[in-house]
């Protein structure tokens, strides 16, 4: 019966959407290297660009923390056909919108526009990756920017402060021990040389990936990406990243001190990377453990003992081995020790006892609705493939990804939570007030 529910809620939506399949998306590699996904939808008359770049804090090392971060701000300032902030004004003016983020792993970029405007699109990319003015007073300006958003963060963000520092904590000579943000002394100190070797190496156009969805035609894409982008000369590939976080051998704790109404706390576990053969049943135990209201954490800490205000869990995608972490705030007059052994309690339980079919069947049908409805928006549908032509290698493997929730069972989530939920790979943050 269960799966009779899960196979009704799959036909729902792909009979409202004409659900997608690998086959629809149509792939190209311009000369100099730079590969495309295209995804024709023509629901509506508006398309997107997404480019992803190999690129992110993780290619970085102390003396250049940030660069990554910066330059998501520097493509917007200017290049030899497009000035100082006409990207965003011709863009704007053709009814188009933008965005961008950096993350350890990539730096994306984000166009949505009227299908109409698709050349103005690719011209605007084009001047930008291939002539962007590093310009030393622009350089100047955002640095400040930069600084001050910084510091902004951490003052303002109890959240940030903490993982900043459980980070850090939980990596100590791999490539995710430094904030995606940077080091304070580091924004200061780039030198324009530093920059300028920075981009060359990481946008050169054999370091993307572009994902056009929407309302045009590929064969439209391609004869513009030819146009546009293929005389853009392609680059030696960057040098693999060597770093490799050392096995750690004990839980590890940090305490930090920020004026706080009550105590924030954070438990990270040490995971592997996303294209594990354990990525699935992870994200499955990530939604059991913290997913809505009925999941086992909030309504434990939340409902039923009010020893917190809030919990979340984060599992995210990655190319190294990364964190599985369980945040909190405690309710007032809560110490922080109380809820993280409230927390151990509920952890052993189901590392004793597993999780019933009920639950499993749950979150199975939600992954799977969530996916499916992502991919009725072309701005779904560009992120994903995206993200899975990059963390997984292969956005064929996308469409594959209900089949992999669907085939776990109750004993592959209780695997993992006794594999990776272990004091020795842990790391424990607290974030209070003043305690001297």
């Amino acid at each position: 019966m269960r799966k009779l529910i899960l196979l009704a809620l799959l036909g729902l939506s792909m009979g409202s959407q004409a659900q997608n399949k690998a086959s629809d998306v149509q792939t190209f590699t311009l000369k100099n290297g730079m590969k495309f996904l295209v995804l024709e939808d023509f629901s509506i008359p508006n398309a997107n660009m997404y480019l992803f770049y190999k690129v992110g804090s993780r290619n970085e090392h102390p003396g250049i923390t940030g660069l990554s971060h910066f330059f998501e701000h520097m493509m917007f300032n200017g290049a030899k056909k497009h000035g100082p902030k006409q990207f965003d004004r011709v863009m704007e003016f053709n009814g188009g919108a933008n965005n961008a983020y950096t993350t350890e792993d990539m730096t994306v970029y984000t166009d949505w526009f009227p299908a109409s405007a698709l050349e103005t699109i690719f011209d605007l990319e084009a001047d930008r990756i291939a002539s962007l003015n590093i310009d030393s007073a622009m350089v100047e300006s955002e640095r400040g920017v930069v600084l001050s958003e910084r510091s902004t963060g951490l003052e303002n963000s109890p959240w940030r402060l903490l993982l900043e520092n459980v980070q850090a904590t939980a990596f100590q000579d791999g490539p995710y021990h430094w904030p995606v943000i940077g080091y304070e002394q580091d924004i200061k100190n780039w030198t324009k040389k530093d920059l300028e070797y920075y981009f060359r190496t990481y946008y050169a156009p054999n370091n993307a990936v572009v994902v056009v969805s929407g309302g045009v035609k590929t064969e439209d894409v391609k004869r513009l990406a030819t146009k546009y982008l293929e005389p853009i000369a392609a680059q030696p590939a960057p040098k693999p990243v060597h770093l490799v976080e050392s096995p750690q051998l004990g839980e590890r704790r940090i305490v930090v001190q920020k004026e706080v109404a009550t105590p924030y706390l954070s438990i990270a576990y040490r995971t592997p990377a996303t294209r594990d053969s354990d990525y699935y049943a992870l994200k499955v135990l990530e939604s059991v453990l913290a997913a809505g209201n009925s999941s086992r954490l909030y309504a434990s800490l939340v409902d039923q003992q009010q020893l917190a205000t809030s919990v979340f869990v984060y599992f995210g995608e990655s190319f190294d081995p990364n964190l599985f972490s369980i945040n909190a705030v405690t309710n007032a007059g809560v110490q922080p020790e109380t809820l993280e052994q409230a927390i151990y309690t509920q952890l052993e339980k189901l590392k004793r006892e597993g999780i019933t079919e009920a639950e499993l069947q749950k979150i199975k049908n939600q992954k799977t609705v969530e996916l499916y409805r992502q991919l009725e928006t072309i701005n779904g549908k560009s992120n994903n493939l995206g993200n899975y032509e990059a963390y997984f290698g292969d956005y064929r493997k996308l469409f594959e990804a209900p089949q992999e929730y669907n085939k776990l069972t109750t004993a592959d989530i209780q695997r993992v939570a006794n594999k990776y939920l272990r004091k020795s790979t842990r790391t424990v943050g607290v974030l209070q007030s003043n305690i001297d």
